[in-house]
């Protein structure tokens, strides 16, 4: 084989590599769209069933110190 063809081969071969480059690059740019996609859809569902839910009172419960009365031994 001479200079030329072994060039033109080789040309066609880094053609090929750089298209499959490009064509898994492409995938992975779709797995990435769709999992925002995805995302977004999940966060969405959640802020409609948090609205949905009646209101739950997240404030902490008030401690019962050893002073209370109902915690004193009767005696």
């Amino acid at each position: 084989m001479n200079f030329a063809t072994i060039s033109f081969l080789l040309n066609w071969t880094e053609l090929g590599a750089l298209l499959a480059i490009l064509f898994r690059l492409g995938h992975s740019f779709q797995l990435i769209a769709n999992t925002q996609r995805e995302l977004r859809r999940a966060i969405r569902h959640l802020g409609k069933r948090r609205v949905a839910e009646p209101a739950v009172n997240t404030t902490s419960v008030p401690s019962v110190s050893s002073r209370s009365p109902v915690l004193r031994e009767q005696g």
